[in-house]
C-alpha cells in the first residue's frame, strides 16, 4: 500500500478537516480526490496504490466523514458547503492547478468547483455521475445513508454489505467486500464495527432536492468544457443512466467515457476499463501541461 502523510485544515465555520497526501512528481498538477456521500479518503487507496510516486494525490474526508469532523448543523452537509470546504482546502495549499477525481457527490462538488473558476482544473474524473440523478438509486441510498447499524467483527460486516449492496457488485468475493467494509467503515470504542460517517449527513439528502441539492446541474457541467475530461459509468448503475450519458457526450463532445461491465453505483476506479481510461487522462493532462509522461 502507498505511503502517505496526513494533512489537516479548517472549514470556514470551524471544523478540523483531514485529507490524506500521497508524494508525486512536483512536475505535474496534483490530484485531487474526492469521495461519495459515505465515504471517505480511504476510497481512493486502490487508485493511490497505482499513481502515486508518478502523481501527487490528495484525497480528502469531507465534513462528517473519516477524520474529519463531524458538523454542528446538519444542515451544511450539503454540496455548496462542501465545495466551500474543498475551496478552503485549495487555497490552504496553494494550488494553483490540480486535475480532479470525484465519485458521486463527489463530482458534484467538482463541477460546482468548475463553476467557480474552471481554468485551476487540468483534468477531470466524474466517477458514475452526471447533470442528472435516476430516482432510482437516490431512493436506494436514502434507504440505507444515515442507519444505526453496527456488527461484532469485519467478516460480519462484510456479510451485511454483500448482501445488501451484492446487485451494485454482483461479481465480487468475500475478500473484496472486506476490503469495501473496511474502507466504509471503523472499529468504535466499543470493538464495535459501525460506518465511518456521521449519521446526520442522511437528514438533507433524504429531503426531496436529494444529492444534488435541489438546483440545476447542466450550468455546472457546461463548466467541465474546454479541459480534458472522463467519465466513469457503470454499466449496471441506478443512479447514472445511458441515456444521460448519451446526453452528456452530445453536450460536450470531447468527453471521454468508458463503461465498467457489471458494476452499479459506483465503480471503484480499480476495474481494468477504468484504469485504461485514467491512464488515458493522464497522459493527456500530462502532455497539455508540458510534463513527460514516462514511467
Amino acid at each position: 500500500m502507498a505511503s502517505w502523510s496526513d494533512g489537516y485544515w479548517s472549514s470556514r465555520d470551524g471544523l478540523r478537516l483531514h485529507y490524506r497526501d500521497y508524494d508525486g512528481k512536483p512536475s505535474r498538477p496534483p490530484i485531487l480526490c474526492i469521495p461519495g456521500l459515505t465515504r471517505n479518503a480511504r476510497d481512493f487507496e486502490g487508485v493511490a496504490d497505482r499513481l502515486a510516486g508518478e502523481w501527487r494525490l490528495i484525497c480528502v474526508d469531507l465534513r462528517g466523514r473519516g477524520e474529519s469532523a463531524y458538523a454542528r448543523d446538519s444542515s451544511t452537509y450539503a454540496p455548496p458547503v462542501y465545495a466551500e470546504d474543498i475551496e478552503d482546502l485549495i487555497e490552504a495549499l496553494g494550488l494553483d492547478r490540480f486535475v480532479l477525481f470525484g465519485t458521486s457527490l463527489g463530482g458534484i462538488v467538482g463541477m460546482l468547483l468548475a463553476m467557480r473558476g474552471k481554468a485551476r482544473f487540468a483534468g477531470v474524473l466524474l466517477n458514475d455521475i452526471g447533470p442528472v440523478l435516476d430516482e432510482r438509486g437516490l431512493g436506494r441510498i436514502r434507504s440505507y445513508v444515515g442507519r444505526s447499524q453496527s456488527w461484532p467483527t469485519w467478516v460480519h460486516a462484510a456479510r451485511h454489505f454483500q448482501d445488501y449492496q451484492g446487485n451494485v457488485y454482483p461479481e465480487w468475493k468475500l475478500e473484496q467486500w472486506l476490503i469495501f467494509a473496511k474502507r466504509l467503515c471503523k472499529l468504535n470504542g466499543s470493538g464495535r464495527i459501525v460506518p465511518d460517517y456521521d449519521a446526520r449527513i442522511a437528514e438533507p439528502f433524504k429531503t426531496p432536492a436529494g444529492e444534488s441539492g435541489g438546483f440545476d446541474l447542466w450550468p455546472a457541467f457546461r463548466a467541465l468544457s474546454g479541459m480534458p475530461a472522463l467519465l466513469v459509468h457503470g454499466a449496471l448503475s441506478d443512479l447514472l443512466t445511458a441515456e444521460t450519458v448519451a446526453l452528456m457526450k452530445k453536450k460536450k463532445p470531447m468527453l471521454e467515457s468508458v463503461t465498467v461491465a457489471g458494476v452499479g453505483h459506483a465503480p471503484t476506479l480499480e476495474e481494468p476499463e477504468a484504469v485504461a481510461g485514467i491512464e488515458a487522462l493522464l497522459t493527456r493532462v500530462a502532455t497539455m501541461s508540458g510534463s513527460p509522461t514516462e514511467s
